[in-house]
């Protein structure tokens, strides 16, 4: 287990892993369907993450990228069709991340919190950061644009 992640429950760790498949879901499943150029950048971004995200996080992304797109079609299939009610399903799921991060030490929680903003935002290639926006309503110390 990831030295940051022994105080957590195994379903928590679990929720944590999934946390990057779930914003990319999220962020590549607009207009009901999944856009599959965004899956293939979610994809491929999850292996990149292993070699680019600060090296603190490095496991954590090693991690992730073991399951990462099995879990997307599991979370794809979980949460089609792409309406409201299967969205604000989807939308609640991430937002279990949050008080999961809350509970990992600052720096940490800071780290991750940006490098998954940074993850949805070139998933999405929105403007900002969906995650952040839909799933951190609330502060994080140490995070500010």
């Amino acid at each position: 287990m990831i030295k940051e992640f022994e105080n957590l429950t195994e379903e928590e760790y679990n929720c944590l892993l999934k946390a990057p498949v779930l914003v990319s879901v999220l962020a590549s499943c607009s207009y009901k369907v999944v856009n599959e150029s965004q899956k293939a950048d979610a994809i491929k971004l999850s292996h990149l993450k292993t070699y680019t995200a600060n090296p603190v996080l490095i496991p954590y992304y090693e991690e992730v990228e073991k399951h990462f797109k099995m879990e997307f079609d599991k979370a794809v299939e979980k949460y089609y069709p792409f309406n409201a009610c299967k969205r604000e399903e989807l939308i609640k799921d991430i937002e279990k991340t949050n008080a999961i991060i809350s509970k990992l030490n600052q720096e940490y929680a800071s780290g991750i919190t940006r490098s998954l903003n940074k993850y949805a935002a070139h998933v999405k290639k929105a403007r900002h950061s969906i995650f952040q926006d839909f799933i951190f309503p609330l502060p994080i110390d140490g995070l500010s644009n």
